[in-house]
């Protein structure tokens, strides 16, 4: 009897350390927690520039039309215009900056007044947007004109101002073509109180080196 109650203890005493084990155990054999994968990190792309590359010196020529205003002439004497040009451009982004020389011949002549525009010499100054393969500008700067006639008055040259827009088309990296309306104002024209007007229209190419 007595070992049978040393066996009913050493059981209740051993209880809780099998518990313990299982409990150990059943732990050992859970299963393992997945640890997430790495979120891969795409760089932004990068931004594409949407514009053109203006920037270079150019030269080319003109073909268009003027016609002359003025008080001293009996009509308003208008003709063909023709002449050649060369300047530089710089391209900042958005913004073209650039300077410019052209020199136009014309047949403007005003017969009954006996006054004739032979030459227009203009030093620009052009301020543009880059619009890809177009170049919309505006433009102003310094302006002579040389007249001839019978008139000692007129038979001179005298500076003036213009100002007036164009627009540029890039056929391809070397060529382009376009076209620019400028209005003139030459005041008091060499010193005779007379104000003359010219308002010249032209079709223009270029080329790019």
């Amino acid at each position: 009897m007595k070992q049978t109650v040393k066996m009913a203890r050493t059981s209740i005493l051993a209880l809780p350390l099998v518990m313990m084990g299982g409990i150990a155990f059943a732990g050992g054999l859970s299963e393992p927690i997945a640890t997430p994968a790495p979120v891969q990190v795409v760089p932004a792309p990068v931004p594409v520039r949407v514009g053109s590359d203006w920037t270079g010196f150019y030269a080319g020529a003109q073909l268009g039309y003027g016609q002359l205003d003025s008080v001293a002439l009996t009509e308003d004497p208008d003709g063909v215009t023709y002449g050649v040009h060369a300047g530089y451009l710089y391209d900042l982004g958005n913004i073209v900056l650039g300077a410019e020389l052209d020199i136009d011949g014309t047949d403007i002549e005003d017969v009954t007044a006996d006054v004739k525009l032979d030459s227009v010499t203009r030093a620009k100054l052009r301020l543009g947007y880059d619009a890809g393969d177009w170049l919309p500008y505006i433009t102003a700067g310094v302006a002579q004109a040389r007249t001839s006639s019978g008139a000692a008055a007129f038979d001179t040259d005298d500076t003036g101002g213009f100002a007036g827009l164009g627009v540029e088309y890039r056929v391809n990296s070397g060529m382009r073509v376009g076209g620019e309306v400028l209005q003139h104002q030459f005041n008091d024209y060499n010193d005779t109180g007379v104000d003359i007007d010219a308002t010249t229209a032209a079709l223009r190419v270029s080329f790019q080196f």
